[in-house]
């Protein structure tokens, strides 16, 4: 992580009016439930599912000094054991919600923001619902949250109204600092000298969006010398 608090939590909050005002925009009536790109989501789940997102941002609490915390990659890799989980929670509070989505995750980031604007100055420990992490790593979880799935979310709508024009959700400073930090996380593991030639291209292979291809690999990331080659990251990919 090289990101710091306030740099994560300005990201978040121009990622967070920018798919606000998109969703605004693009609700007829209010959010379809036209299936999303996601295996079993409606869009209206898709959408439900970034208030559960932001209630984790909400619940954090400060924890002890020495407490040791996860890493962004140790937290991120926690999803996958939880993902029936996570897929039953979103479509109970997509149904709890249905009467107005929209008004239910406004309300979820409007918490989420107290929060984090509540725990004060510097990078502490908090209590997240996967277990201890700083606000920093906390906070760029959430961006990652909303700039994946503001992408799944814009890739539903244009595929469900077969729309060319649907405007994009996501803001491109969050998906370039979302796109570095996945990075950085393959960085560590591999040691590989690495940089994002295309950033929304390697956070759908990153997230598993895109199945994984070394061509596609080969236009989202570039080896920083010359002399070098992209690795066939090919056992490490997805993320999350």
């Amino acid at each position: 992580m090289s990101v710091d608090v306030a740099t994560a939590a300005t990201a978040l909050r121009a990622q967070w009016e920018r798919l606000h005002d998109w969703v605004e925009l693009m609700a007829d009536p209010r959010l379809g439930r036209e299936a999303s790109v996601l295996d079993g989501w409606s869009i209206v789940e898709l959408w439900a599912h970034l208030g559960r997102a932001m209630d984790a941002l909400a619940v954090c609490t400060p924890q002890p000094a020495g407490t040791v915390p996860l890493t962004l990659g140790e937290y991120l890799g926690s999803y996958r054991n939880r993902a029936q989980d996570v897929a039953e929670t979103t479509r109970r509070l997509a149904t709890e919600h249905a009467a107005d989505p929209v008004a239910y995750v406004t309300a979820s980031a409007r918490a989420g923001f107290a929060a984090l604007d509540a725990l004060g100055d510097g990078d502490p420990v908090v209590q997240a619902r996967r277990g201890p992490v700083r606000l920093s790593t906390m906070t760029v979880s959430r961006l990652v949250e909303l700039v994946v799935h503001g992408d799944d979310l814009y890739r539903s709508v244009r595929r469900a109204r077969g729309a060319d024009a649907v405007a994009d959700p996501v803001e491109p400073g969050a998906l370039a600092l979302v796109a570095d930090e996945l990075l950085a996380i393959v960085r560590a593991r591999g040691g590989w000298d690495l940089e994002v030639v295309d950033a929304r291209r390697w956070v759908r292979l990153a997230t598993g969006r895109t199945p994984y291809d070394v061509d596609e690999l080969a236009l989202a990331l570039q080896a920083r010398y010359t002399s070098d080659a992209v690795p066939d990251l090919g056992r490490m990919l997805p993320l999350l």
